[in-house]
Formats: C-alpha cells, sequence, structure tokens
C-alpha cells in the first residue's frame, strides 16, 4: 500500500494471499483530490477463494468463492467531515462439506447457493483526532448504511457506527471510550440475512481475552457428524465496546513509538432469528440479552516498527459466557490500540 504512489498523491493498493485453504488478490485505487475541492474517487477490485474443508480448524465447514468491485465518492461537508457514497457488485459461489452445519444447510435449500448482488451505501464521517496514528485527544466516529439494490438475488442491509473518544486527564493519561455497534436484517422475498454476512465478536479489536469470533450463537452440527461440537455462528446484531486508561511505559524515555494500556472490553454478537435447534439448546446469544454480554480485563501494549504497529494483549474475562472460548495472550499486526 503506498499513500503516495509515484508522487501522484493517489493511494493504491495490492494485496495478494495465498494458503492452503485461502486464496485472496484485492486491488484499490483512490485519489483523494479528484476535484479541487476535495471530493475523493476510489475504486476496487477483488477475488476471494476458500476452501475450509481443507483445515482442521472451528470454523463451519463451508468454502464461499467472491467476485466483485466497486467505486466509491467522498464528498466533505466540513474541515472533520464528510459523506461517502458506493456501488459495488459482487458475485458469491458457495460450496458446501460433507460436515456442513444444519443453518447453513437450511439456508442453502431456501436461497440456492449462487447469487449476484449488487449493493448500494451511504455513509458519514467525522474525526477531530490530533494524530493519524496513536491519537491522545479528539474524537472519531462513522455511520454506514450498505443494503442491496434492485437486481440482486438476494436483499438485505446493515447498519454499522463506530465511535471513540479520548479524554485526557493530565499531560501523561489519557481515558479512551469506544464503542462498535451492528445490525443487519433481510428484506422482501430473501427469508434470512445471508450466513456470510453475519457479524463476529471476540478476540483483537473486539472483546479481549477471548478467542477469535468465539461469541456469540453456535451452529448445530451435521447430521453426518451428530458428535460434531457447536461451532461460532455469529449474529445479526453487534454489541461491543469499553474504555482505555492510556498511560506512559515505566522506564522508557522516548513514548513516540510505544503505547501501554489498561482496557476494560465488553460485547457479544446476538441473533435475532435463531433456528429451532439453536433455541432448543438454549444458546447464549439467541435473542438480545444484555446479561450475555462478555467482558474481560487487562493489558496492552503497542509498538510502532518499521514493519508497522504490533500490538499485544494479555486479557482475562470477567463475564464468560456459556461456550465460549477464552485466550490470555493475543497480538497483531498493523492494528493499534
Amino acid at each position: 500500500s503506498q499513500s503516495n504512489f509515484l508522487g501522484t498523491g493517489n493511494k493504491v493498493s495490492l494485496g495478494l494471499t495465498r494458503s492452503d485453504y485461502q486464496s485472496n488478490y484485492n486491488f484499490s485505487f483512490v485519489d483523494p483530490y479528484w476535484t479541487v475541492d476535495g471530493v475523493s474517487l476510489g475504486y476496487n477490485a477483488f477475488y476471494r477463494a476458500t476452501d475450509y474443508d481443507k483445515l482442521d480448524y472451528d470454523v463451519s465447514s463451508y468454502s464461499v468463492d467472491s467476485l466483485g468491485g466497486g467505486v466509491n465518492v467522498g464528498y466533505p461537508i466540513s474541515e472533520t467531515s464528510r459523506l461517502n457514497f458506493g456501488l459495488s457488485a459482487q458475485q458469491d459461489k458457495l460450496k458446501t462439506g460433507r460436515y456442513t452445519v444444519e443453518e447453513i444447510m437450511d439456508f442453502i435449500d431456501e436461497e440456492g447457493k449462487n447469487y449476484t448482488n449488487f449493493k448500494a451505501s451511504a455513509g458519514w464521517s467525522e474525526s477531530t483526532l490530533n494524530r493519524g496514528l496513536m491519537a491522545t485527544r479528539g474524537h472519531s466516529q462513522s455511520l454506514v448504511l450498505e443494503s442491496t439494490i434492485p437486481g440482486s438475488d438476494l436483499s438485505f442491509y446493515r447498519l454499522d457506527y463506530s465511535g471513540q473518544i479520548f479524554a485526557p486527564l493530565s499531560s501523561n493519561y489519557t481515558l479512551r471510550f469506544h464503542t462498535d455497534l451492528g445490525y443487519a436484517e433481510s428484506y422482501g422475498s430473501t427469508s434470512e440475512l445471508p450466513f456470510y454476512e453475519n457479524y463476529y465478536a471476540g478476540g483483537f479489536n473486539s472483546v479481549r481475552g477471548f478467542k477469535d469470533s468465539s461469541l456469540g450463537p453456535r451452529s448445530t452440527p451435521s447430521k453426518n457428524d451428530p458428535d460434531q461440537k457447536p461451532l461460532p455462528f455469529g449474529g445479526n446484531v453487534l454489541i461491543q465496546g469499553g474504555v482505555e486508561l492510556l498511560f506512559p511505559m515505566p522506564f522508557v524515555k522516548d513514548q513516540r513509538s510505544l503505547r501501554t494500556v489498561l482496557f476494560w472490553d465488553v460485547g457479544n454478537v446476538f441473533d435475532t432469528h435463531c433456528s429451532s435447534a439453536q433455541k432448543s439448546r438454549n444458546e447464549a446469544g439467541c435473542g438480545i440479552k444484555y446479561d450475555n454480554l462478555a467482558s474481560s480485563v487487562g493489558v496492552g501494549l503497542t509498538w510502532v516498527t518499521a514493519l508497522g504497529p504490533l500490538s499485544f494483549s494479555l486479557g482475562a474475562p470477567i463475564k464468560k459466557p456459556d461456550n465460549a472460548d477464552t485466550q490470555v495472550f493475543q497480538f497483531s499486526l498493523g492494528q493499534t490500540f
């Protein structure tokens, strides 16, 4: 990724990933000053092919191949906020495995395996942060509505909000409050939200102290493997947030590339349309129940290196929903607190 490609001021990104179970290729281009008034123009194209059947891993047994692209226009409405509008087209092909869970089979029986969807999006964003990386003052927030439009094989929408506030307590200590909220739903002739559009929670940048995507409702094991344990399946409602205390690392003089935090994370995903089998098991994430929110406390460290930010956390759950998987140590490359 290059923010000033060949000195033009344009941002160009190219991603290539290849592994035993996944191929992922994407390209994006953004001209931040398409007009002299600061209107931006961007477009992207991507191809993803995944085959989870080749993995002994805690994910549902299916694969999805996706091909698509889109265009986005951003319009500044003030020095700190802007509007964004986008159009995209995407083709998805689902393939089931031998042990595909019952919720996926039910969706395929109802909607089929191949879909071509056209999406429109509108969003608003605002930022008064004092830095683009490792801010210590100000706030940022965004609200995005995305929906399929006529001509699509499936009908669904999603509404997402993300926000954070930095409140300095002194020259060395700052409180950060943050939240992520999401709601997605089907409409029209589509009976339910496509399962691969579900929200997930748990892990880094979510509720630390829990394994990635381990929170929320679990799937119903395949009839071909009744001994299979229920796996994380996500949901159509996301509620997560928390508070962090930013403080200087002791005994280190140069703090410019370091950030240490004490954190309290809260969150979970819920499904307002659980299957009858999920309801019969009294899954913790069936229906929005605030007493099923997971929470954890811990300490984190971000170190900005030449390769990008390295972030580490040690988290201890203080409220653990049924079936949630815990994980004390977690790290990430390219993300900060």
